[in-house]
């Protein structure tokens, strides 16, 4: 939280002054014995501290999520479960789960919607899990997103159909799995910057993504760039922060 927002919430009430000193006066990180929350990631780069789920147990994130909550930072978890969920609810009880993208988010500093948007578009309606957690984190992050979902070459006239919609964003986020033709293609159709998502659906030879992942990273189409395989998380920051340039 910034400077002004918390002074802001002081003046309306909403913050102690000994809430508020001890926030101003924090190292820019909060040391918990099992967590170091990093107090000041958004003011460096532009992305507050995100909560990574898988990994962790359902206590472990019910506690950071009361960490954050005790300081009225904003709230994203990723790769999370429906245990964590009810027990993320015992101490933000109006925070959101979104079971397909795997993520709970809750905002007590809301943010202003950018005008340009970014566009997601998958390739199949198996993508669509990745381009998801994409859609959630952008939103959360304060962009408009637009979704075009199920445009993969197997029927590239269905692509065609929304080629407007997707040339006028101002950031593309492509996710395709099986052999990732569809980035190549958005990437010589758009004048944008084009962020490939490989997933790791497809069958056998697919090898869990990395046919997608080498096919997007050898693209002959120019201003394609990869994140690593089924990361919509990593996509959704770098198009927020092209969105936001």
């Amino acid at each position: 939280m910034d400077i002004s927002t918390i002074l802001q919430q002081v003046h309306t009430g909403e913050l102690t002054v000994s809430d508020a000193k001890a926030m101003l006066s924090d190292r820019g990180f909060n040391d918990f014995g099992f967590v170091n929350i990093d107090t000041s990631r958004e003011e460096r780069t532009g992305i507050p501290e995100i909560i990574y789920g898988g990994g962790k147990t359902v206590d472990q994130v019910r506690e950071i999520v009361k960490r954050l909550a005790d300081n009225r930072r904003d709230i994203l978890v990723t790769r999370c479960t429906s245990e964590m969920y009810t027990a993320v609810k015992e101490v933000v009880p109006d925070a959101i789960y979104h079971p397909l993208a795997r993520t709970i988010h809750y905002r007590f500093n809301p943010k202003e919607e950018t005008r340009s948007y970014i566009c997601v578009v998958t390739a199949g309606t198996s993508d669509i899990p990745i381009a998801e957690e994409a859609v959630v984190t952008a939103t959360f992050l304060g962009n408009k997103v637009v979704s075009v979902y199920d445009v993969g070459v197997a029927g590239i006239h269905r692509l065609f159909d929304k080629i407007e919609l997707i040339r006028n964003a101002r950031v593309i986020i492509v996710v395709a799995g099986m052999e990732g033709a569809l980035a190549s293609v958005v990437g010589g159709l758009a004048a944008k910057p084009v962020i490939a998502v490989p997933t790791s659906i497809g069958y056998g030879a697919n090898f869990g993504g990395l046919s997608a992942l080498l096919s997007m990273l050898n693209s002959c189409a120019s201003g394609v760039s990869v994140v690593n395989i089924d990361n919509g998380f990593g996509a959704a920051c770098q198009a927020s922060l092209i969105n936001k340039l």
